[in-house]
């Protein structure tokens, strides 16, 4: 008898133990027009990134890891929805006084999270409305946000000395500094004196670097002298990227010095490729990795970009991915880690990441897809499945097919030699777009001929 009431104490004792475990806490940091061959652990042979580089080694590095659009506002809707840009109504990157911006009855994690008791804070670019800090749009605050201090867009005038910061709807005033710095002091500010240490937090921390108008700190530049003397616009990228690795870093010390790092899920990605042509004049010298395409492309180089997790406990550390993921996926990934159930009145497109933290593969249901309205730029649409990815013009009449698996680089367009594949692919393309597009907000249309 005495055997049996103490075992039944210890599964009461032992089932309590796991209830009690406590909630994780969630870091997204997202880089600006990172391009996926932009750091040594990814291959660039010059640019130093010691702190990213640390990073890959101790958790799950995404070797196909993708933006959910060539340009930064809709990457930055869908990781917070889970949602493709099309159905959130954030379809291109927004303009200053522009109409669009992330609705209310979108559904962020943030808010979600809040919801279920969390602290969340956000520091960085937001790029989320055009009526920025007005009460025309909603603002950080509306979207789950208890603490934010952000900008519109890109940091003015430049990285170095920002001007244009809001906190909490308030004006920040001239700061001194460079942008990535700042940034991440905030947030860890944050971490240190405002948020209250009884609640998990969820934390987004969006650096502008290496977005233009880039400015870096002379001592990253001083990091490559050959270029500082011989190509010093080529030494502002390279050190810029360097800043952002820095300030990345900075922020992984302060999590292990206020010994949060080990319960705290930490997503690293860019919200697209590299800006620039191809020949790569001025400060715009960001590596694609030898894909096709760069920024505002719809090919790889244009939405391919760096990713890497670590979740101490659950992620092995050193372990690489080759299955293909897409910004969208952080969202029901977020809600899955933290025991939050996903909205069910609406698609969500993203597909929850904790199976490949086991190394199994992942179901996904809906389709990868891209598409970016330019007039300049043609073709804008993408959709992805398996290996396969099919690229289709807006007026959805000339396509192209590519085995990413063989043909990583896009050179050789398979559509009349693979037929079957084509009109399979084709068939569930038109069948996703169509669908995506009666969901969606309507002021996208004749966008493309302003």
């Amino acid at each position: 008898m005495r055997f049996i009431t103490s075992l039944l104490v210890s599964l009461i004792l032992g089932s309590v133990a796991v209830a009690a475990e406590p909630k994780p806490n969630v870091v997204i940091f997202l880089a600006d027009d990172l391009g996926y061959g932009d750091l040594a652990c990814f291959g660039n042979p010059i640019i130093k990134t010691p702190n990213l580089d640390r990073f890959a080694g101790e958790g799950l590095k995404l070797m196909q890891c993708y933006a959910a659009c060539p340009v930064c506002s809709p990457s930055r809707s869908a990781i917070l929805t889970g949602r493709t840009p099309y159905r959130n109504g954030v379809f291109t990157w927004i303009p200053a006084g522009s109409d669009i911006h992330l609705r209310t009855s979108e559904i962020t994690s943030a808010k979600l999270l809040k919801q279920a008791g969390y602290a969340t804070c956000h520091s960085g670019k937001w790029h989320l409305n055009g009526k920025f800090n007005s009460p025309d749009q909603p603002q950080p605050n509306d979207h789950g946000y208890d603490w934010w201090f952000a900008t519109q867009n890109n940091a003015g005038p430049s990285h170095k000395d920002p001007k244009n910061f809001v906190r909490n709807g308030k004006p920040a005033g001239p700061l001194q500094g460079y942008s990535s710095a700042l940034v991440v002091q905030e947030a860890i500010d944050w971490l240190k004196k405002e948020r209250n240490p009884d609640k998990p937090f969820f934390l987004t921390v969006w650096t502008h670097e290496p977005h233009l108008p880039i400015e870096t700190d002379p001592k990253f530049r001083a990091l490559y002298p050959d270029l500082e003397k011989n190509d010093p616009d080529r030494a502002q990228h390279h050190g810029n990227v360097s800043q952002l690795d820095h300030a990345f870093g900075t922020l992984m010390k302060a999590l292990d010095e206020m010994k949060l790092a080990d319960n705290t899920l930490v997503f690293f990605t860019s919200d697209n490729g590299p800006e620039g042509n191809d020949d790569l004049k001025g400060r715009t010298r960001g590596s694609t990795g030898g894909l096709r395409g760069r920024k505002r492309d719809v090919y790889e180089g244009g939405i391919r970009v760096p990713g890497m997790i670590r979740w101490p406990g659950h992620i092995k550390a050193g372990t690489v991915s080759h299955e293909p993921v897409i910004g969208s996926d952080i969202f029901p990934t977020v809600l899955a880690a933290t025991g939050i159930e996903p909205p069910k009145d609406r698609p969500i497109d993203g597909t929850n990441l904790m199976p490949l933290f086991d190394g199994k593969p992942l179901e996904r249901k809906t389709p990868m897809y891209w598409r970016y309205h330019d007039p300049r730029k043609s073709p804008p649409i993408a959709m992805r499945i398996g290996d396969w990815k099919i690229i289709s013009d807006v007026e959805r009449k000339k396509f192209e097919l590519y085995n990413l698996k063989d043909d990583p680089k896009e050179t050789v367009d398979l559509m009349t030699r693979e037929p079957q594949k084509f009109n399979d692919m084709k068939t569930a393309f038109l069948k996703l777009n169509d669908e995506i597009e009666k969901e969606g907000p309507t002021w996208w249309k004749g966008y493309n001929k302003k």
